[in-house]
C-alpha cells in the first residue's frame, strides 16, 4: 500500500480547521498530520512535520496566507501549497500561483473536488485554474431557511457551547436548545456540529467576528 499523503490545514477559524479535519479523515489516503492558526504557525510546522500538502488559507491575521505561502516555498521547496478563501477571484489565484502555490481553490467547492485536488497536486499536477463549485450546493438557500433565533445558536455553537450553555446564554430550556441545534442540522444537511459550524463561517451564515 502507498504512503497516505500528509496533510497540514491553515486556518485561523478552530471550527473550520476541525471541520476539515473531519472531513479528510474518510478519505483512505489522506492523513492530516497537523493544524495551524496563521502562517508562523504553518511555517513552524512544517519545519516539524514536513506535509506533502498545506491547505492554506488567504486571510488570516498575522501573516497571512501568501507571506506563509511563500515563505514555506521558499524554505521548503517540496512541501506543495493549495490555497483557499472565501471567493477564489483572478487576482487572488494570481497571486496565490506567483508566491509559490499549486493551485487555489473557493472554500464552496465540494469535499470530493478537495481532495481530488489534494491528490492531484500531490502527484505533481498545477491546477491553475479554481476549481468551479458543482451545481447549486445544499447551503445555496440557508441563509433565509435559518432563523434569527438559529442564527444566534449557530454563533454559539461554532464558539464551541454545549446545548446547556447555549440555553442558559440565550435564556430558554435545554429541551429548547436541543430543538434548535437539531433543526440547524436538519436545514444544513450535516451530522454534526463541527461541520455545521465550519459550514457556518465558510458559507458566512454567521458573522465570523461574533465567534
Amino acid at each position: 500500500m502507498s504512503a497516505k499523503i500528509r496533510v497540514l490545514v491553515v486556518d485561523d477559524h478552530l471550527m473550520v480547521r476541525r471541520g476539515i479535519a473531519q472531513l479528510l479523515a474518510s478519505a483512505d489516503d489522506i492523513d492530516l498530520v497537523g493544524e495551524a492558526e496563521n502562517g508562523e504557525g504553518a511555517l513552524a510546522l512544517c519545519s516539524t512535520l514536513s506535509p506533502d500538502i498545506v491547505l492554506m488559507d488567504l486571510r488570516m491575521p498575522g501573516m497571512g496566507g501568501l507571506a506563509a505561502t511563500e515563505s514555506i516555498h521558499r524554505a521548503h521547496p517540496d512541501i506543495r501549497i493549495i490555497g483557499l478563501s472565501t471567493f477564489a477571484e483572478d487576482h487572488m489565484v494570481a497571486s496565490m500561483v506567483a508566491s509559490g502555490a499549486s493551485a487555489h481553490l473557493p472554500k464552496s467547492v465540494s469535499f470530493d473536488e478537495l481532495v481530488d485536488a489534494i491528490r492531484k497536486v500531490a502527484g505533481g499536477a498545477l491546477i491553475e485554474r479554481p476549481v468551479a463549485a458543482g451545481p447549486a450546493s445544499r447551503t445555496t438557500n440557508l441563509s433565509g431557511a435559518i432563523t434569527g433565533q438559529q442564527r444566534r445558536v449557530l454563533a454559539l455553537l461554532a464558539k464551541g457551547f454545549t446545548n446547556p450553555e447555549i440555553a442558559k446564554y440565550l435564556g430558554f430550556s435545554v429541551s429548547t436548545a436541543n430543538y434548535h441545534v437539531g433543526a440547524i442540522l436538519a436545514k444544513m444537511g450535516v451530522a454534526n456540529r463541527a461541520e455545521a459550524a465550519a459550514i457556518a463561517v465558510r458559507e458566512q451564515l454567521i458573522d465570523e467576528f461574533d465567534l
